[in-house]
């Protein structure tokens, strides 16, 4: 079965992140800072109201910035 991830509102990224143990460590404006202690990364998640993050954004905050698979962001 294949994995894929679907488009999601800011404010779902942001709890799913949350739910694998970022803290936000700063608000300025739209954009969301966040960091994983354990794993010393860091990310970001811009909300913008009621608008869906894209897919190849999406893709790039899990796999590339989070370090997270898709099975383990579809889990959250």
């Amino acid at each position: 079965m294949s994995e894929s991830l679907s488009p999601l509102k800011g404010k779902e990224v942001l709890r799913k992140l949350q739910k694998a143990g970022f803290n936000v460590i700063r608000i300025k404006g739209s954009a969301h800072y966040l960091f994983h202690p354990i794993k010393n990364r860091f990310t970001s998640v811009h909300i913008h109201g009621g608008q869906d993050i894209p897919v190849p954004l999406l893709r790039k905050i899990v796999i590339h910035q989070a370090g997270l698979t898709i099975e383990e962001w579809n889990q959250l």
